[in-house]
């Protein structure tokens, strides 16, 4: 037999702690920082990525493990931008470049809307690529000339 404040009690506590991470993972300000107080949301451990939400605009930061900033994104329901910081090329469907020397890529970062990818070149630079989740080809092919 079933209790029902039991499974209201489960119910109240997985929206809960559902809400809590939705808003874990978006901040407000600390956008350029090495360290913003903001939620690690990358899936791969080489980097850090922080996503920053304002005014209906998300914004997708990427570190290296040091901490140093690698480049940010961003994102409106119209276009992906790449933003004037960090030190590596960004790359998008919208802002396109030709192809980096090395086209080896690992996933740092997905939502669901958009994946994250980084090419390490050998020069020590990187080209963080953001794409839409439906780019369905090799996320070089969607952002490349």
């Amino acid at each position: 037999m079933r209790n029902p404040n039991r499974t209201l009690l489960v119910t109240l506590v997985t929206l809960a702690l559902g809400i809590g991470a939705a808003q874990a993972q978006t901040a407000i300000t600390g956008l350029g920082q090495s360290w913003p107080n903001a939620t690690d949301v990358s899936t791969n451990p080489n980097y850090h990525v922080y996503v920053f939400e304002r005014g209906g605009t998300r914004y997708i930061q990427v570190n290296d493990a040091s901490g140093a900033v690698r480049g940010a994104f961003a994102r409106t329901p119209y276009k992906l931008s790449g933003l004037p910081i960090g030190s590596d090329e960004l790359a998008t469907p919208d802002e396109r470049l030709p192809a980096p020397a090395s086209t080896a890529v690992e996933s740092v970062y997905d939502d669901g809307a958009v994946q994250l990818f980084v090419a390490r070149q050998a020069d020590g630079t990187a080209r963080l690529m953001l794409v839409p989740a439906d780019c369905k080809n090799d996320p070089v092919e969607c952002t490349g000339r």
